[in-house]
């Protein structure tokens, strides 16, 4: 582990340019002569739709893949990366959206993984604390070296990750979805970073879909779609309608009309519920709330915090361990239905987007009609006794493929093989056709174009017109609050508090989402 890498003498990165990159899949251009570059002290951000060919190029870059053809230049000269290895002894660093660290190890440990010592056999993680403890004082990075990586937070993990790629000299940094599972706050504090890193000359690639970030931190903007570039820009100007647009290829409308809806009685409680994680650790600590008829209750808080697990309780998927849960139509402190079968739940007007979809979600196996009639196959008009009516079948798929505007070539095309906003698209037109009384919607949009997402947030809202309690769990706070009536904060299991939207800033959410009581 040698404590000062190529790092005590830096070799500065003044201008990278890839040329006419192209990347080939068996039936996908991934990526078609796409021209990129980024300088020594700029955010350069990449924007497109999933499948639009920034990942595959950024991998290209980083020497995950192999271009078929196309060129990468430093400072004029071609280089050739074959391998992360040789992007980093290039220069170039990737944190990637999914940490690479090591729980059982340190920080400091984590940060001379995989490195030589300078003492041969005898660590010098010394010298290594020395130089992370420099590094976090020049970019803003708190963070303790000593450390175990399980007990720190999402935010100081990414920062571990950022650490350890400038430690091995990274001159240009990728950043893929840095933002996706950090707190407003966190999310200030890593532009904070961003913003001394680039002052001091680095070079940083921004991969993010939220666009109002994309403007905050970017000098220069390059869309991707279908695999081609679309343009380069300067962020003068730009706007999130302009930076849409260029994604989709159409106008996108971004904010949906959130209309007064008078809210009627409660369609779904939950009392003092209590539900082990899959580690056999409590995940609900006595969670209690209740959603109106005609009203969208987001449930806002960072990635593992009891989200999947309460989700999965309501539906009757995971077992609760103590309280109660009220579906519609039934009297507050009336029948609990904690102890009910998943079937009975769906019967009673219970619908559920869950959060993993292809595991969850679908059958991939199964054709589109097949998935869309999986909660409805032993009920008329789809069956008749013990046998499957199959032109009902056909007529009600063909009409939930136009009404919800799924993209398949037919409906017994196998649903594994359609975008993951069309199989999204599909699991919403199964669960809304059914006119539930209450959705339980677990990140809807993960994951999803802008455009489906477009489309799924325009479906969830016309469900709360039409009088469907929806509880809506998202880590996207844009999404929390553009749909929520109220809002739902949870930390550790626990609901911190439930605010209403009108009253709901970033800020105030993202100091209940890192644990801070209300006041």
């Amino acid at each position: 582990m040698t404590a000062n890498p190529a790092l005590a003498v830096r070799q500065t990165i003044n201008h990278l340019e890839m040329r006419n990159i192209v990347k080939r899949f068996p039936g996908v251009l991934a990526c078609d002569h796409v021209n990129f570059d980024v300088r020594a002290g700029e955010v350069h951000a990449l924007l497109g739709e999933n499948g639009a060919g920034k990942s595959t190029l950024m991998k290209v870059l980083y020497g995950l893949y192999r271009a078929d053809e196309g060129e990468i230049l430093i400072d004029g000269a071609e280089v050739s990366i074959g391998s992360p290895t040789a992007a980093i002894e290039q220069g170039i660093g990737m944190i990637h959206q999914h940490f690479m660290l090591v729980d059982e190890l340190t920080v400091t440990e984590n940060v001379a993984l995989g490195l030589k010592s300078s003492r041969g056999p005898v660590l010098d993680l010394d010298k290594v604390e020395a130089r992370i403890r420099e590094l976090s004082g020049a970019y803003g990075l708190q963070i303790n070296p000593s450390a175990p990586v399980w007990t720190l937070a999402v935010g100081e993990r990414q920062r571990v990750e950022i650490i350890k790629a400038l430690y091995r000299g990274a001159e240009l940094l990728i950043l893929d979805e840095p933002t996706a599972v950090l707190t407003p706050q966190e999310v200030e504090d890593l532009f904070a970073t961003l913003d001394r890193m680039k002052r001091d000359g680095r070079g940083l690639i921004f991969i993010s879909h939220k666009l109002h970030e994309v403007i905050a931190i970017s000098d220069r903007i390059t869309v991707l779609r279908g695999g081609a570039l679309v343009d380069t820009v300067p962020n003068q100007n730009v706007t999130r309608a302009t930076l849409a647009k260029m994604m989709v290829g159409r106008e996108v409308i971004l904010v949906q009309d959130h209309a007064v809806v008078e809210q009627g009685a409660v369609q779904l409680a939950l009392h003092n519920v209590n539900a082990l994680g899959i580690t056999g650790q409590p995940a609900l600590r006595d969670v209690s709330l209740e959603v109106h008829a005609g009203e969208i209750l987001g449930v806002a808080g960072v990635s593992g915090n009891g989200q999947r697990e309460l989700a999965e309780a309501i539906a009757g998927l995971r077992p609760i361990s103590s309280g109660r849960i009220e579906l519609g139509g039934i009297e507050l402190g009336g029948i609990d239905v904690a102890s009910w079968s998943v079937a009975r739940r769906t019967d009673a007007g219970l619908g559920y987007v869950p959060e993993e979809r292809m595991h969850d979600g679908i059958v991939q196996e199964f054709s589109v009609a097949e998935n869309l009639i999986l909660q409805d196959h032993t009920h008329a008009p789809i069956s008749r006794g013990i046998f499957l009516d199959f032109g009902a079948i056909a007529q009600r798929s063909r009409d939930l493929v136009r009404d919800f505007r799924i993209r398949t070539p037919s409906i017994d095309t196998p649903t594994r093989s359609l975008s993951g906003g069309n199989i999204q698209k599909v699991i919403m037109a199964r669960e809304l056709s059914r006119n539930p009384r209450v959705l339980v919607a677990a990140q809807p949009t993960r994951g999803v174009d802008i455009g489906a997402t477009e489309y799924i947030h325009e479906r969830l809202l016309a469900q709360r017109r039409q009088g469907s309690a929806t509880l809506l769990i998202s880590e996207d706070l844009d999404e929390i609050l553009a749909l929520s009536d109220r809002i739902a904060v949870l930390y550790e299991g626990r609901v911190m508090d439930i605010i209403p939207r009108s009253e709901a800033t970033a800020e105030r959410l993202g100091l209940l989402m890192a644990g801070a009581t209300a006041g």
